[in-house]
C-alpha cells in the first residue's frame, strides 16, 4: 500500500515560518522525484516546489522562490518543505506527491500519481 502523509501545517502570522513534512511508505523512495503543490479555496491546485531523487536538483514556483526550500531524507523516506517569510496569499492546503517519471514536467499535476491528504496552512495578516 502506498501512503503519503503530510504534517506540520497550522496557523501562523505573516512573516513567520513553518516546516511541512511528508512521510511515505510503499514507494521506492530513493529513486522517486517528489513535489509539493498547494490549493486555495476556489482555485486550481498549483505547483510550489519539486526535488529529484537525490535532492541535488530542485525547482520552485516564482511565487515561493527565495522563501521556500524543499529537501528530502531518503533514509527516513520523507520530503520537507521549509516555508519562511510567509504571506497571507500562501494560505492553502499543501499536498505532497510522487512524480511518475523524472522526464515528465515537474510543475504539472498530471505528472504525479500518488498524493497525500493535504495539510492546511493559514497565514494571518
Amino acid at each position: 500500500q502506498v501512503q503519503l502523509v503530510e504534517s506540520g501545517g497550522g496557523l501562523v502570522q505573516a512573516g513567520g515560518s513553518l516546516r511541512l513534512s511528508c512521510t511515505t511508505s510503499g514507494l521506492t523512495f530513493s529513486t522517486n522525484a517528489m513535489g509539493w503543490f498547494r490549493q486555495a479555496p476556489g482555485k486550481e491546485r498549483e505547483f510550489a516546489a519539486a526535488i529529484n531523487y537525490s535532492g541535488a536538483t530542485t525547482n520552485y514556483a516564482d511565487s515561493v522562490k527565495g522563501r521556500f526550500t524543499i529537501s528530502r531524507d531518503n533514509a527516513k523516506k520523507t520530503v520537507y518543505l521549509q516555508m519562511n517569510s510567509l504571506k497571507p496569499e500562501d494560505t492553502a492546503v499543501y499536498y505532497c506527491a510522487r512524480r511518475k517519471t523524472y522526464s515528465g514536467s515537474y510543475y504539472d499535476t498530471d505528472n504525479y500519481d500518488y498524493w497525500g491528504q493535504g495539510t492546511q496552512v493559514t497565514v494571518s495578516s
